[in-house]
């Protein structure tokens, strides 16, 4: 049983070969686009909302909620990466359900990826929060000689992001694999349910970390004192 799509070779474009991988995360997009495509299509307002809508502002009003529980402040740019992160997840992680079909999460590539974009949007949202100077200031706090430890540290969160993300997913095929072995009648349908579950927990875990990490860069370092004053 291959566990990781990365072997698994689809086809050949100019001699490049294109693995699993890189088709199925084509899939997800392509269904994440069309999906949204089919519900917004009619959205104005003076249509009623139908059921469909009415699922997806409570999914995009529950993850905006949930930034700015964490955030302590509305950002609707936050909401575009973060919410965009966990749909792709969680798409991703659900199909593993489907008989054939490999998530993309279940590759450290992929995972690496999510986690070198949210180590890119940590210092860019910084940045923007704070001006090129005060984010860069953060790295010297609180002096100067723990410079190359906060370095490290930045590029750190994004190893145990993709390793975590990745570990999960694995795990989880390989107790699959082990219980198909041992009872490969009645155990589909639990791991099936147990998939569905996990897929969304991990999706919902990366997407919190990933705001928790975005709101430290750019909180403010003068709310950020007075706070711990009045705690």
């Amino acid at each position: 049983m291959e566990l990781t799509p990365d072997s698994t070779i689809v086809f050949e474009a100019w001699g490049i070969p294109v693995n699993a991988t890189i088709v199925n995360t084509w899939i997800i997009m392509a269904v994440l686009t069309g999906i949204s495509m089919l519900i917004t299509r009619k959205l104005r307002p003076d249509v009623p909302p139908n059921r469909w809508r009415t699922m997806l502002e409570v999914i995009v009003q529950g993850i905006q909620s949930q930034i700015e529980e964490i955030s302590r402040r509305p950002s609707r740019n936050l909401l575009y990466f973060v919410g965009t992160l966990f749909l792709f997840i969680a798409t991703s992680n659900l199909m593993l359900v489907m008989p054939g079909f490999d998530p993309p999460t279940a590759s450290l590539s992929t995972t690496a990826a999510l986690a070198f974009s949210v180590l890119i949007a940590v210092p860019l949202f910084g940045m923007t929060s704070r001006g090129v100077g005060g984010y860069l200031k953060t790295y010297m706090q609180p002096s100067v000689i723990m410079l190359p430890f906060n370095i490290i540290s930045e590029f750190s969160r994004g190893i145990s992001l993709a390793i975590r993300l990745y570990g999960n997913i694995m795990s989880g095929a390989v107790i699959a694999a082990i219980l198909l072995s041992v009872a490969p009648f009645f155990f589909p349908v639990v791991m099936d349910v147990l998939g569905l579950l996990t897929g969304l927990i991990q999706a919902y875990i990366f997407a919190i970390l990933a705001t928790v990490y975005i709101s430290s860069a750019t909180a403010d370092p003068s709310t950020s004192k007075t706070e711990k004053k009045t705690q």
